[in-house]
């Protein structure tokens, strides 16, 4: 068996167990790593060696989480969700479904805002989610809908919009690297080609808010008291200074491109102002990285991981026996080219990362088979944004769960992975077949 097929049915099968995430990246990676002629000491050394290129990811979410704490702190996310408990106890049974609707439409709004008009990314999760978990629960909403919101918001924005993540993603990682490998890309509209693939996951969002998870569910809100306090205080002015604070962060991650610096800067100001007591200053701190701890843990790991899954020289074994079973059958060959980079994106945990990997192999592969340049794009697109919905390493899923988990109430694997999977991958397999046989 293929290497890296191995490696990631294990990291998945021992996820699906309820094997910590971590874990089950470990045992997938010495299982790959083995089975692809490593040796047991070079698969452990290589590991190791790519946990460091997580290491600023995870170090940028640690900073974050405190600053989150510090938002909290301020009671900002707080006064919405007071608001929120205010509009469902007003509209009681009556309005239930419209406040449903419009909460989802506010994650929407927030999430797809993350990824272009305040890059963020996931950042906003632990701010936000938390204090609205009692209006959830008020309105017996299915956290499962709102996990597969927030992914929705994450993922579709950088994979059909050229801005902010999507800039990066379309422009210098896509079609940078699709051009490297051969293809003419002159005139091509990047917003065209991933149009089918988009239209995808929009099916698959309002397949999950309408129909699968439409149903009320309820929650446990003694667990949620325990964990996110009523009746946090505040003011105009600590309002005013989380808004400043929220501002500094945004200008400064712009300004030095490191989310770093950015969180580091919206935590000083919270604490000189007074928002946050110089005593507690320590303690808000370690609150914040231990919110986010499990992220950085996994993110440093799907690091490690995939370094094995290079070294092991597996990933291009695995597309040359595809192509072997291809031969000129071009349908056959968009939907086998998909379907590894399902494989692919999955474990590593990062469409941004696949895109390398999978553009030299499939690039000339799909020119000899006689697909267009806009086709290239969408297959390439397509392949590597795959999996970044439904993979337990994809801070695209560990966001959702770090927000709605804070109570115990919501599993990373069932509730989180396995619908963003089902809601978002399968018919991104469909539309995005569809678009490489039609442009």
């Amino acid at each position: 068996m293929n290497a890296v097929v191995a490696a990631v049915a294990v990291m998945l099968v021992l996820s699906l167990c309820r094997v910590h995430v971590v874990v089950a990246l470990i045992v997938g990676a010495l299982t790959g790593g083995l089975l692809g002629g490593l040796g047991l000491e070079n698969t452990l050394s290589t590991f190791q060696a790519g946990l460091g290129k997580g290491a600023n990811i995870a170090l940028s979410y640690a900073l974050l989480g405190a600053f989150a704490v510090a938002i909290a702190k301020s009671g900002l996310a707080h006064a919405l969700a007071d608001k929120g408990l205010a509009l469902v106890d007003s509209r009681r049974d009556s309005g239930s479904g419209l406040l449903k609707l419009m909460m989802l439409l506010v994650l929407l709004a927030v999430a797809i805002s993350s990824q272009n008009i305040l890059p963020i990314h996931i950042a906003f999760i632990p701010l936000l989610v938390p204090p609205l978990l009692f209006v959830m629960a008020r309105l017996r909403l299915d956290r499962r809908a709102v996990a597969c919101v927030l992914t929705f918001g994450l993922i579709t924005p950088y994979m059909f919009l050229p801005v902010g993540f999507g800039g990066i993603f379309l422009n210098d990682i896509l079609l940078a690297n699709v051009a490297d490998s051969g293809a003419q890309i002159e005139g091509i509209n990047v917003m065209h080609a991933m149009a089918l693939p988009a239209l995808g996951m929009l099916c698959g969002l309002l397949v999950a808010v309408l129909v699968s998870y439409r149903k009320p569910r309820d929650y446990d809100q003694s667990l949620i008291s325990e964990v996110e306090r009523t009746g946090t205080r505040y003011n105009s002015l600590s309002l005013l200074v989380a808004l400043v604070a929220v501002a500094a962060a945004f200008v400064i991650q712009l300004w030095l491109d490191s989310m770093i610096m950015g969180a580091l800067a919206g935590f000083v100001i919270f604490s000189l102002s007074g928002v946050v007591r110089w005593r507690e200053a320590d303690d808000v701190f370690t609150e914040g990285m231990k919110m986010m701890a499990m992220i950085g843990f996994i993110m440093i790991a799907a690091a490690g991981f995939a370094e094995v899954m290079r070294e092991t020289g597996a990933i291009k074994t695995l597309v040359d026996s595809s192509a072997a079973m291809i031969g000129d059958n071009r349908a056959l060959a968009a939907l086998l080219m998909l379907l590894v980079g399902l494989l692919i994106t999955m474990g590593i945990g990062s469409s941004f990362s696949t895109i390398p990997i999978i553009a030299a192999i499939y690039v000339p592969l799909a020119m000899q088979l006689g697909f267009s340049p806009a086709a290239i794009v969408a297959l390439v697109g397509t392949a590597a944004a795959l999996g970044d919905a439904g993979s337990p390493a994809s801070d695209s899923t560990l966001g959702p769960t770090a927000g709605l988990n804070v109570d115990g109430q919501h599993n990373h694997i069932w509730d989180t992975v396995v619908p963003t999977f089902l809601h978002y991958n399968l018919p991104l397999i469909a539309f995005g077949w569809l678009a490489v046989m039609v442009l």
